[in-house]
């Protein structure tokens, strides 16, 4: 770069004889001129002096002054005053002027010679710059002006353009040409610098106020810009040059060069002919690219058609960036990618079968891409309904299951909790999807053809939701699988909450109860689960096996939260019945001291239920030993002389007891069921003999036990894990024929042991005796929603009546519209209803 001028303004240049060429003159009092003095005259006074010395440094002319006027504070004499004015110079030349400005003109011609050549002018630069200022305050701003542009203008169409056309070659290959042109601005670029620095006076004095000429970086511009574009079209060469340049990056080419794109992109910007010549041209040729690249790929399985689309716009999106891209060409680009790419091949990205591939596979990162690929085109709606066709088909095959019907629940929870996390980190928490997900669990849980399988008529999964929800609240969290428990972000969301940590036992506990409730939500059919819990907590309760009294108290705070104090009030009862209980067995055992009654080998334990409040049991007919069957009508008596009016039933079925036995190793205490300790008494009687044993029909005959009940008695004595009597012979079933004798060699580390297991499980055939009664008592259900809608409305057309009937019923139980029909007609017959004008009428 050549050296700047030092000041805007310089003194004027010498003539032939070394004397400034301005000149100043002072008028006298008759109006003759008087030039100023020469070195060799006399000093003029200090203050002139001083006053001509700031007025040459700053480079104006003295002003005139008009010596006929009297200052301030003088009087002139009278008459006039003659001035002498001695040494006077000789004016300079005309010709010496014109010298001057002549060699000016012929220094600067050389100078943009020597610049356009890449040398260094012969003349100082400061010399060519007073030069420029000179010539354009003698009034030739506007010929220093066309003879730039002309100089300029010569250079590039005839200099300029051979060296652009030599670098590029004779092969023409529009990057070779793009690459020279670029080379070539850069080059013109340091030289019109020069140049604006060279002729900076005529920019800022004739050109910054010009309107019909612009100044000299725009003329640069402008003259560069015609050459390439006009004058030798290398234009569209440059254009393909960067379109080829795009194209080698988009697929992997070597002769991709990022710098040359980057620089020429700017250089578009600068000549302005990015958004007319560029633009169009580079969008054509992208979205050509797009089409091609998503017919190749469509092909493919849709993660990896989603992984390529997402890994292409992130291609895309990043060149816009690191390139100089403008942000409308950037926003062009992309939205033709995501019609060509999303828009058109949206039947691929919506396929049910596609996306439930990947939701079975809980591809996350892919189902995320997926989703943020749909919402740039706006459709990430459309998600919706593959998201909800997967849930109802994967959730029917976990509830239609019936290999795995004890699994039912824990896979239903795993699931929920699998697609709670796709919608948390794949669908960011979109509620849209929340909904949907909501509504397929509640349709498939609920579906009458899905349940088909289980040909039980009411919902299966209300029952297996109340035998998990038995399993949690009597093992605790060991009896589930690690995979349901919190991870990390719910722990995190817990206690960002403000809820208790689920780190701490209790609160998971609650959690897990939580979930099981949000299956709970989803039944139409309650009453199912309600039958089933209630049989569940009754022997939670009778054989002291919940884990925690508080986890009961709290789940049923919850049920009757969800479902209403009518929902519950049985269930309260059977607790209040408890501590009832325990009141009435303190007043007895103070009754049994006060008479000396206290005296027994037996601790009698009774548990005092209210029959319409507890489960209904089967009465059962068994030999009780002696002692305690003295017993129990000790306290039958006690009973009834303290509650007149109120009878005993008792369920010898639902009791337990500790037995105390002597084997070879030492004696054990065990913990049976009541059968149990009724078959192991009888061996009391043969105890002396060594070889003693009991036939099958024997133990039948002195028990009073029969059937399966007796089966299951001896099969978990005999063929369990721990094994109190021996079987003969020995197999795993128990038969008619069988004989049994006392296990003497039992060995067992526990003192006490517990195999009294068998009265927590119930039978497949007690299990559909209690569907059965619960579609019994839904047909009474919906008999009763019947006269209580036709009481109130007293006339009613069918269709009416069916409606208000099944949204009446359906929180207990959906009822199928036959059914219906068929509880109108026994109404009918029980004169409840009467047809009359097409309608039905209430009979009063």
């Amino acid at each position: 770069m050549p050296p700047q001028p030092l000041s805007s303004r310089s003194p004027p240049p010498p003539n032939a004889s070394g004397s400034a060429l301005g000149h100043a003159s002072r008028r006298t009092s008759d109006g003759s001129s008087a030039h100023k003095r020469g070195p060799s005259e006399t000093r003029p006074s200090q203050p002139e002096a001083k006053r001509a010395k700031m007025s040459t440094a700053l480079g104006k002319r003295p002003a005139l002054v008009d010596l006929t006027k009297p200052r301030s504070g003088y009087r002139p004499q009278s008459g006039v005053r003659k001035l002498v004015i001695k040494n006077l110079r000789n004016p300079s030349r005309e010709s010496d002027l014109e010298k001057y400005y002549q060699d000016t003109w012929n220094e600067l011609e050389d100078a943009l010679h020597a610049i356009c050549a890449r040398r260094q002018p012969t003349q100082p630069f400061e010399r060519l710059y007073r030069g420029v200022e000179d010539i354009c305050r003698h009034g030739e701003s506007k010929n220093v002006y066309e003879f730039l542009r002309k100089g300029c203008e010569g250079y590039l169409n005839e200099r300029l353009a051979k060296d652009v056309q030599a670098e590029a070659g004779s092969a023409n290959v529009a990057v070779d040409v793009l690459r020279s042109v670029h080379k070539h601005w850069i080059i013109w670029n340091q030289q019109s610098a020069t140049i604006r620095s060279t002729f900076s006076y005529l920019d800022r004095s004739y050109l910054l106020n010009s309107k019909d000429h612009p100044q000299i970086n725009d003329m640069a511009i402008y003259l560069f810009k015609k050459m390439v574009f006009v004058a030798n079209n290398y234009g569209s060469s440059v254009i393909q040059g960067m379109c080829d340049l795009i194209e080698y990056d988009r697929r992997g080419d070597g002769r991709f060069d990022a710098n040359l794109l980057r620089d020429s992109i700017s250089m578009l910007h600068v000549l302005n002919v990015y958004g007319k010549s560029f633009e169009r041209r580079f969008l054509d040729s992208s979205n050509a690219y797009f089409q091609e690249f998503a017919e190749e790929k469509s092909t493919s399985s849709l993660k990896y058609y989603i992984l390529a689309c997402e890994r292409l716009l992130a291609t895309e999106d990043h060149r816009c960036n690191a390139y100089n891209f403008d942000s409308t060409t950037k926003r062009q680009l992309m939205d033709d990618a995501h019609t060509v790419l999303i828009g058109n091949y949206s039947g691929k990205l919506l396929d049910s079968g596609e996306v439930g591939k990947l939701l079975d596979s809980n591809a996350i990162e892919s189902m995320k891409a997926l989703y943020d690929l749909l919402r740039l085109s706006g459709i990430q709606k459309r998600l919706k309904d593959p998201w909800e066709d997967y849930i109802r088909e994967a959730g029917a095959r976990i509830v239609n299951d019936t290999l795995k019907g004890d699994e039912m629940v824990v896979g239903l929870l795993l699931f929920r909790r699998a697609l709670d996390i796709m919608v948390r980190d794949a669908f960011n928490e979109d509620d849209d999807f929340t909904y949907g997900l909501r509504e397929a669990f509640g349709n498939f849980i609920n579906d009458k053809k899905i349940l088909s399988s289980w040909k039980t008529g009411t919902s299966k999964v209300g029952e297996m939701i109340a035998k998990h929800i038995d399993l949690l609240l009597r093992g605790g969290l060991k009896t589930i699988p690690s995979s349901l428990l919190s991870d990390n972000k719910d722990r995190a969301a817990a206690e960002k909450s403000g809820q208790a940590s689920t780190g701490d036992e209790d609160a998971e506990l609650d959690r897990q109860l939580d979930q099981a409730l949000e299956l709970f939500r989803f039944i139409e059919g309650k009453d199912v689960f309600e039958a089933f819990y209630k049989q569940d907590l009754a022997r939670r309760l009778l054989m002291g096996r919940s884990a925690s009294a508080d986890a009961e108290r709290s789940m049923l705070a919850k049920l009757k939260s969800e479902c209403g104090s009518s929902f519950t009030h049985n269930l309260e009862q059977m607790f209040k019945d408890q501590e009832l209980g325990r009141d009435e067995m303190n007043a007895y055992k103070q009754w049994r001291e006060g008479t000396g009654k206290n005296k027994s080998s037996v601790d009698l334990v009774v548990n005092i239920l209210s029959a319409s409040a507890w489960p209904s049991y089967p009465d059962s007919r068994v030999f009780l030993p002696a002692e305690v069957a003295k017993q129990i009508e000790t306290f039958d008596k006690f009973y009834t002389t303290k509650h007149t009016g109120r009878r005993l039933a008792w369920k010898h079925s639902l009791a337990h007891c500790v037995v105390k036995a002597q084997f070879n190793k030492g004696p054990k205490e065990l913990l049976v069921s009541a059968y149990q300790a009724i078959v192991l008494t009888l061996f009391n009687q043969i105890d002396d003999k060594p070889d003693g044993f009991l036939a099958y029909s024997q133990i039948e005959e002195h028990s009073g036990l029969s059937g399966p009940d007796l089966d299951r008695t001896l099969q978990s004595l005999a063929c369990g894990k721990v094994r109190v009597l021996s079987k003969h012979p020995k197999s795993r079933d128990v038969k008619p024929n069988d004989t049994f004798t006392v296990n003497r060699s039992l060995t067992d580390p526990k003192y006490r042991i517990k195999i009294n297991q068998i009265q927590l499980k119930e039978t497949k055939e007690e299990n559909e005796d209690t569907h059965k009664k619960v579609a019994a008592d839904r047909q009474f259900e919906t008999q009763a929603a019947i006269v209580r809608i036709m009481k109130s409305r007293k006339s009613m057309t069918h269709a009416e009546l069916v409606s208000e009937v099944i949204d009446s019923t359906k929180s207990r139980g959906a009822v199928e519209l036959p059914e219906i029909k068929k509880n109108i007609e026994k109404l009918i017959e029980k004169d409840y209803l009467e047809r009359e004008g097409g309608k039905y009428v209430y009979l009063a």
